[in-house]
């Protein structure tokens, strides 16, 4: 760890919650995501919690749909640098399943085209994190 992402950690505020690898919980994660962004300030009906509520939604969809193992449910992490945006992460068990682009599939289309950078990385033992970070036109 950098002394700079040290210093981003400590400046930022956090929001983690564990939630259940069902479509109930990709949902209640999504919902869950809007409040916190709205107690941080943001405001409810503006484009950046529109955008941060659909990169929410598609990666703990994908968390449910291709990162579920029986009995494992996944984790849904909000970080608000010091400064303007939003890093979403979504960490479920499945280190073996990466996100990719194929043909049909809208959702890695979808978090490119609404996040200023995602990507993934391991969560040893066997998981993995998907980030997006969105930059806040606010």
């Amino acid at each position: 760890m950098t002394s700079e992402s040290v210093q981003m950690t400590m400046a930022a505020q956090q929001f983690t919650q564990l939630l259940s690898a069902t479509r109930r919980g990709a949902r209640l994660g999504r919902l869950l995501a809007v409040e916190q962004l709205v107690a941080w300030g943001w405001p409810r009906d503006g484009e950046d919690v529109r955008t941060a509520a659909l990169v929410v939604a598609e990666l703990a969809s994908n968390a449910v749909r291709h990162g579920r193992l029986e009995g494992r449910g996944f984790r849904l992490t909000l970080i608000r640098p010091q400064g303007p945006g939003l890093r979403i992460e979504v960490t479920d068990p499945r280190g073996e399943r990466l996100p990719v682009r194929r043909a049909g599939g809208l959702g890695t289309v979808l978090v490119d085209a609404l996040a200023t950078d995602w990507g993934v990385r391991p969560f040893p033992p066997s998981g993995k994190t998907v980030w997006a970070d969105i930059t806040s036109r606010a």
